[in-house]
């Protein structure tokens, strides 16, 4: 029987932002220009890198609140870094590292005091917006060295310097997702943890490594926002970056159970997260309003998720019912572990 050929869903993704886009060029001709459109993509790149950060621990179960604070402790790094004498470029490797570091940690307590993800990060989320404030005494800092604007406000080619940092940083991770062991290890560990451990995997490492991940993505939005600004904000990252980077990533097919996703359809994702944003700002919205909206679009995400997960597991239910008992494995344990290392396979595949 001929296989159907599958639709992927970044197509479906990239259908519903044309279609909004639309919807908002005909409410309002501003939103048709070319400054909203540049302003539309540097608003989103920091959305962008917090929802790939995002998309690679939630491919393996988990979830990082600590993304937002980390902006405003990774920015105000930067700056203080800067104010005592440092070059800018040695500012954003100190910014990037710190990023890092706090992901790092919350993959350590995590796997190694078998922590839930929500509380650790949650806790991570309220150190990390105290250090800046208690650094600076709630102060911002104020940025002196010109080449350091190069990171937010500069262009490569008439490109935006967010956005061309968003494409290199995409192309990497997509490679080190979808081309490396290590990235098969990731939708393992995200399409069964304890299967992953008993195959050999390096659970702990694959852990820290997405929440590092994470944490260096947020390190980026932190630069990207104090570059733009030329100030060192302590309370930066504490609005709806996210809110803005969970939805992206759901939005963009990245389950929540983990293990199924892709970092295109995060970023996809983060594009139409961005489109709705600016639309409702452009249209004339009332701010309040958008959270709203935002919370309906990661409602909607999570049911489809929620119906995708049980259908996929129906359609496995029904081949191996199709199938009848004697093509079944012998053994027990190999029964119900099998299907799986089939979801996690197909986890890998979407990815």
């Amino acid at each position: 029987m001929a296989r159907r050929r599958r639709i992927p869903e970044e197509l479906g993704i990239f259908a519903v932002i044309v279609l909004v886009a639309a919807i908002f060029g005909l409410m309002s001709p501003t939103f048709r220009t070319f400054d909203n459109a540049n302003l539309l993509l540097l608003n989103g790149a920091v959305i962008a890198f917090l929802a790939m950060g995002q998309a690679f621990v939630l491919l393996t179960g988990g979830i990082d609140l600590s993304t937002g604070s980390n902006v405003a402790l990774t920015g105000m790094i930067a700056a203080l870094t800067m104010r005592s004498g440092a070059p800018w470029w040695v500012a954003a490797l100190a910014a990037l590292a710190v990023g890092a570091l706090v992901g790092t940690v919350n993959g350590a307590l995590i796997h190694y005091l078998r922590l839930p993800p929500f509380i650790v990060t949650f806790a991570a989320f309220g150190v990390a917006a105290s250090i800046p404030l208690i650094l600076t005494g709630a102060s911002s800092v104020n940025v002196a060295d010109p080449m350091f604007a190069i990171i937010g406000r500069g262009s490569l080619f008439g490109v935006p310097m967010p956005v061309v940092l968003v494409v290199v940083f995409a192309i990497v991770l997509t490679v080190l997702l979808r081309l490396t062991p290590t990235g098969v290890h990731i939708y393992a560990v995200g399409g069964n943890r304890e299967t992953s451990r008993l195959s050999g995997i390096p659970i702990g490492r694959v852990t820290m490594l997405v929440y590092a991940l994470s944490g260096l993505c947020a390190g980026m939005g932190g630069l990207i926002v104090t570059s733009r600004l030329m100030v060192g904000y302590p309370s930066a990252g504490s609005g709806n970056e996210l809110f803005y980077s969970i939805a992206a990533a759901v939005v963009g097919g990245v389950s929540l159970f983990g293990g199924i996703g892709s970092l295109p359809g995060a970023l996809l994702g983060a594009v139409l997260i961005g489109t709705v944003s600016n639309g409702m700002n452009v249209v004339g919205v009332q701010s309040y309003w958008q959270p709203l909206v935002i919370g309906l679009i990661i409602l909607g995400g999570v049911i489809i998720d929620t119906y995708r997960r049980q259908s996929s597991l129906s359609d496995l239910l029904g081949r191996v019912l199709h199938r009848g008992g004697p093509t079944l494995p012998a053994d027990p344990v190999a029964t119900s572990d099998a299907p799986q290392p089939a979801r996690a396979a197909d986890g890998a595949r979407t990815g």
